[in-house]
């Protein structure tokens, strides 16, 4: 296996750039939608986390897994999930990765690598270790990746799946994504470690904390506690310290939020000081990254259109994908609910 490079190539930082601009229009226009009246519903906005997800990402292969929570989308589109797909299960449309049935909160998309998106804080940790454990035991070295936020460290299920990664040395990453906020709590009224990754240490397994808004630095961190599960060394905690810029959902006033400490984060947005920095250092042209960023918003223009095109899920699909289709016999024959639950 090839030792990871020590600083990403141009061709990795333009994917980085690349992605985190998908991930920031498609949000904005999301965003925009939502505010006119044209769509309804949950929706936990990611704007600000973008290089905490793409730059883990990049180390990953098509079959790796990835678990993230309901706060995902630049988790879902990191991993490869199609834009036209994503944009039509956020709107329940019947052509979405999960028919229309999962909506924001719940988008899988196995054949991506994309196995859950959990609606409940903290319980994708230890659904990661099982699908970890499934690479395990069939011998082959993929690595499965769980995000979560700072408000995910307090509940028992967090130190549980740390505690039996480490003791079955799994090949899984843990992910931080340390925003500020546990919702409407900040982070020092209900956490009680100044750096989550040090809870690492109680689990005999390491700990890293690392700019989450800096893609480079969190390119470096991704790459060496992903290469450790693939060579079967067992699980790293990895604290990727970043910032929401909206609320925890759409409607939330932020009054618990400094407007100090939000107009510094807004003002230090990720994105566009990483393309300020990408042509300050000759990685690529004014008009390089403007076509990228012409074409990445013509792919989210297309993807919002087909969806709010598509149609909803027939009534037929309420009880499909519900119920188990196979008999005791082996053979493919559907159950009436009513025989399902017998």
């Amino acid at each position: 296996m090839t030792a990871l490079p020590p600083e990403p190539d141009a061709k990795i930082l333009l994917d980085l750039f690349t992605n985190a601009t998908r991930i920031k229009l498609f949000d904005e226009k999301y965003l925009s939608l939502m505010k006119a009246g044209q769509i309804g519903g949950m929706y936990y906005s990611p704007r600000g986390q973008e290089f905490a997800a793409v730059s883990v990402a990049q180390h990953l292969r098509r079959d790796d897994y990835v678990v993230t929570i309901y706060r995902g989308l630049h988790d879902q589109i990191a991993k490869g999930v199609p834009m036209r797909e994503l944009w039509a299960e956020y709107l329940g449309k019947a052509a979405g990765t999960c028919k229309g049935k999962g909506g924001p909160m719940h988008v899988t998309s196995p054949e991506h690598g994309l196995m859950v998106t959990t609606g409940v804080v903290g319980s994708g940790i230890p659904i990661a270790n099982g699908l970890a454990l499934s690479s395990q035991l069939r011998g082959t070295d993929q690595v499965a990746v769980t995000n979560f936020g700072d408000g995910a460290t307090n509940i028992g299920a967090f130190h549980e799946a740390l505690n039996l990664a480490s003791v079955w040395k799994l090949p899984v990453v843990f992910v931080c994504q340390n925003n500020q906020f546990a919702e409407y709590t900040p982070l020092r009224e209900g956490t009680s470690v100044e750096r989550i990754a040090d809870r690492a240490v109680a689990y005999g397994m390491p700990g890293e904390t690392v700019d989450g808004n800096d893609p480079v630095a969190m390119w470096q961190a991704a790459g060496r506690a992903v290469e450790r599960a693939r060579r079967g060394e067992g699980p790293t905690l990895l604290e990727a310290n970043t910032f929401r810029f909206n609320g925890h959902l759409i409607g939330d006033q932020q009054k618990y939020m400094p407007k100090e400490l939000l107009r510094a984060a807004i003002e230090a947005d990720p994105v566009p000081r990483f393309r300020a920095r990408l042509i300050a250092d000759g990685t690529a042209t004014e008009a390089e990254l403007a076509a990228i960023e012409e074409q990445a918003a013509e792919e989210v223009a297309d993807a919002a259109a087909f969806a709010l095109a598509a149609e909803y899920p027939d009534t037929a699909e309420l009880t499909t994908d519900v119920y188990s289709t196979s008999s005791a016999a082996g053979s493919a024959s559907p159950r009436s609910p009513e025989a399902a639950a017998r």
